[in-house]
């Protein structure tokens, strides 16, 4: 049997991943088949975040009773601060409540005419039924999203790679990246909240911030009702680990850890990150509605 037991530092933990994308989002694996990996790479505990939705988490929760994982259901939501896309991670130990419900049928109607914008704009730049190339390159009915796009953009010559679409036409500020149709932050951290469960910033590394402006989105999530923020979000320099730790610890918000793992053969996968430094952020899983799931 696995230990099911997380200690009471960052710094300490192994076997644990609060950040996963399977085939319910953007990611490439099935919910089954994502705990299968994780069992095979030592996980014993894991939330599965897919983005703006819950559909994987039953299959998930199965697969992980098989193995002996255990799996906190939750979801990467999508929200806007200041004109720029945020994302919360939603930590559900109890489910949904009806308003996250309801507030997730909204993000997948959100999501539709985001998807409509974008392959409006990606038209503009030479990529023809963009929609569709989407869709195709999505394999399936689920919301499309920005990765959808830029692999759409690769297989039609558009762009070389993957990280070209992003940079040139789908990352932050680009013409692909349309945000208005995303709900408030505040707003999204109150349906959290409201389903008894804990609010996560996710990566706040990656939104391209200065240190300043970090610091007031940090202010503005922990004014609203967030808890927590990832500390480590697959691989990154360790003295930025130990700044942003001083940003939590500051603010006393919790540190949560994940890969943002979505696809084998990349350099993540689950449960692999950089390692935490001492520090004095206390772990997300020591917020007391996650203590069952902590062991």
């Amino acid at each position: 049997m696995p230990m099911m037991h997380l200690p009471e530092r960052l710094e300490a933990v192994s076997g644990l991943d609060l950040h996963m994308h399977s085939t319910a989002s953007d990611g490439a694996l099935t919910p089954g088949a994502l705990v299968a990996l994780c069992h095979s790479r030592g996980v014993t505990h894991m939330a599965l975040t897919d983005h703006d939705t819950l559909a994987g988490v039953d299959e998930a929760s199965t697969a992980a009773e098989q193995f002996g994982i255990r799996l906190l259901p939750a979801a990467e939501l999508s929200a806007q601060w200041r004109g720029l896309t945020i994302h919360v991670v939603a930590l559900l130990p109890t489910g949904p409540s009806v308003e996250m419900d309801d507030a997730l049928a909204a993000q997948a109607e959100a999501r539709v005419a985001r998807s409509k914008e974008i392959a409006r704009r990606l038209e503009a730049i030479g990529l023809e039924n963009a929609l569709t190339r989407a869709r195709e390159q999505a394999g399936s009915e689920r919301p499309l999203g920005r990765p959808d796009f830029a692999r759409a953009l690769v297989e039609a010559g558009v762009v070389p790679d993957m990280a070209t679409a992003f940079k040139k036409h789908l990352g932050a500020g680009k013409r692909g990246d349309v945000k208005a149709h995303w709900p408030y932050l505040s707003d999204v951290i109150d349906w959290t909240l409201q389903s008894n469960g804990v609010a996560v910033l996710a990566h706040p590394l990656r939104y391209g911030l200065t240190r300043r402006k970090r610091g007031l989105l940090l202010d503005s999530f922990a004014e609203a009702g967030g808890e927590a923020a990832e500390l480590v979000s697959g691989f990154q320099n360790a003295d930025v680990t130990r700044d942003l730790a001083r940003q939590l610890d500051e603010r006393g918000l919790y540190g949560s850890l994940g890969s943002d793992f979505h696809f084998p053969g990349g350099h993540l996968a689950p449960g692999s990150m950089s390692p935490v430094s001492r520090c004095d952020v206390l772990p997300v899983w020591r917020h007391p509605r996650l203590h069952d799931f902590a062991g």
